[in-house]
């Protein structure tokens, strides 16, 4: 029954003493290599995340409003980036919502108009041209992420995203001029994308707070948070 989740466990292993040494060996593994990764992404796409951030400020201070989105795990990382932004333990809230919290939105899309449009429909009806638009994906292939950051990038928006491996498709929509940012995670691993990407999100976040309160331009901001 642990073949699949412990695969280092050997099938026939009973020695109680054994296997929590191998438990604890592969934790501190992971772990290890987690922090790893996180350390060598943000040293990679520091002066990209740095670029962006001051682009997300200036869309912040003329009243833009950031919108996430992403699917499975992906779709709880959107919503804690979007709660990030919104409701931060420190520094200033900013407009941010996840359009994927919304269960009856997606369900109805999803079921009148179809799956890969859940998000681009939902740009259209919300974003505005200083508005910033987040996909956040493992593979960056997802055809519903792709077709709502073309649609933001059409209507004028600050696109952004988030993926692992090589990049998938977001990556190419970079070298085609039709995504303004794409933070790469280099791994084979889908959690350790993930925890590089909350790392990475977290600097973002950051660094925008950071360069609103230098320029002195942080606007009052009326109501927000994740729906």
């Amino acid at each position: 029954m642990t073949d699949f989740l412990y695969p280092f466990i050997d099938a026939q292993e009973d020695d109680v003493d054994e296997l929590l040494v191998d438990l604890s060996a592969s934790a501190r593994g992971k772990a290890a290599e987690s922090a790893a990764l996180q350390k060598s992404s943000l040293r990679e796409l520091e002066p990209s995340i740095v670029a962006c951030a001051i682009a997300m400020a200036e869309r912040f201070t003329a009243g833009g409003r950031l919108y996430t989105f992403g699917n499975g795990g992906s779709s709880t990382d959107a919503a804690t980036l979007a709660s990030l932004f919104s409701h931060p333990a420190v520094g200033r809230p900013l407009p941010a919502w996840s359009l994927a919290a919304d269960q009856a939105v997606v369900t109805a899309l999803g079921n009148d108009v179809g799956f890969d449009l859940i998000f681009s429909r939902q740009v259209i009806a919300h974003s505005k041209p200083m508005d910033i638009a987040v996909a956040m994906s493992t593979s960056g292939n997802s055809d519903d992420l792709v077709t709502a950051l073309l649609e933001a990038k059409r209507r004028g928006l600050l696109t952004i995203g988030f993926a692992g491996y090589d990049g998938g498709r977001m990556a190419e929509l970079v070298e085609a001029a039709q995504l303004d940012h794409c933070f790469t995670i280099r791994s084979q691993s889908i959690h350790r994308i993930q925890e590089s990407q909350a790392r990475v999100g977290h600097r973002l976040w950051a660094l925008t707070q950071e360069q609103m309160v230098k320029t002195r331009a942080i606007r009052p901001t009326t109501s927000g948070g994740s729906r």
